[in-house]
């Protein structure tokens, strides 16, 4: 070991040492206290690549073009008060709720459900709500977007529907509107958030589209800036509705239930096992779910009785209209006598 200890000193003085510099730096000898006839170890800092700056890395696999995602939150504000407005035009056959028949019975379900909602936001901090299910097919984005439009209604109200199923993704095709820029353009740092929030119409109600498709949509979930942009737009916004895959065929809807502050399971009658039920309850935090959509029940079973009373509504309307149009007539010719 002596001989290695001499070997090194003597190089150390019969080489000139460089001038110390980021581009030439001395190699650094490591030597560990091996037993004799050891190897010894050394690393030339020379080779080691120079390390990568945190702004161009990427993150979680993903080659991003990273945007400052934090001063786009820090403006969400005035990105909302500019947000781009795209037209009203929902597809007919996603059977919204029509803001023109206000008293068919879907919507007065959904106007039920609002009021719920509306009510435990007074009870507790309550702005972004994670709307699942157990399986596919079962009607989440059905009830996630009429649920979204019904809370819009409400003038001071301010909604945004976001759509966070990366896998399956509906707003863009119920809405008729661009894909893309999206949620996953937005966290792969691709587009700036004044360009993914966006407004319909005349509303108050804005989207955000799920985006361009990702090989690792949970991984992009995953990532600091998802949380970052969820924490952000539920400050600015009274309800955030956001759109989930099925908690039993992936993860995502159970990470997402851990950053909103409410769970909403939607259930269909006929397709949902009460076996898938438990299961998905089971994968969620007990406090964070608010409760339980059952969707796909019959007509004749469930609105029945809100037939009966609209009718009666209506009819009592319609004399009551009748009776003031009668008495407005024979008050006429008296004036006009007088």
């Amino acid at each position: 070991m002596s001989r290695v200890h001499d070997a090194l000193r003597k190089a150390a003085q019969e080489t000139p040492q460089p001038p110390k510099s980021v581009a030439s730096r001395p190699a650094a000898v490591v030597q560990d206290d091996a037993p004799p006839g050891a190897a010894s170890r050394s690393i030339a800092t020379d080779a080691i690549a120079p390390v990568e700056p945190a702004a161009s890395r990427p993150s979680n696999g993903f080659s991003r073009t990273f945007i400052d995602v934090g001063a786009d939150v820090d403006d969400l504000e005035g990105i909302i008060a500019n947000a781009s407005v795209l037209p009203y035009n929902p597809l007919k056959e996603a059977l919204l709720v029509n803001p023109s028949s206000p008293r068919e019975a879907p919507a007065e379900e959904f106007r039920s459900l609002r009021t719920r909602l509306n009510h435990l936001q007074t009870l507790q901090p309550l702005h972004t709500l994670v709307v699942t299910s157990a399986s596919p097919a079962e009607g989440k984005s059905f009830t996630a977007t009429n649920l979204a439009v019904t809370q819009a209604q409400l003038a001071e109200k301010r909604v945004l529907l976001a759509d966070f199923d990366f896998r399956r993704p509906t707003v863009e095709k119920t809405f008729q509107i661009p894909s893309t820029p999206g949620i996953t353009d937005y966290l792969l740092g691709k587009a700036p958030l004044r360009d993914v929030i966006r407004r319909l119409g005349d509303t108050s109600l804005y989207v955000m589209t799920a985006g361009e498709i990702v090989q690792n949509p949970l991984e992009l979930l995953n990532l600091k800036e998802c949380k970052a942009l969820i924490e952000g737009i539920r400050n600015h916004f009274d309800w955030v509705i956001i759109d989930s895959p099925p908690l039993l065929f992936a993860a995502d809807g159970n990470l997402l239930a851990t950053m909103c502050d409410g769970t909403v399971l939607v259930v269909r009658i006929g397709t949902t096992t009460f076996d898938s039920v438990t299961r998905a309850l089971q994968s969620l935090c007990e406090n964070n779910v608010l409760g339980v959509v059952v969707n796909g029940a019959r007509r004749g079973e469930l609105y029945s009785k809100y037939a009966y009373y609209h009718n009666y509504y209506y009819a009592a309307e319609s004399e009551q209209a009748a009776s003031e149009e009668a008495t407005e007539d024979e008050q006429v010719p008296a004036e006009t006598e007088e």
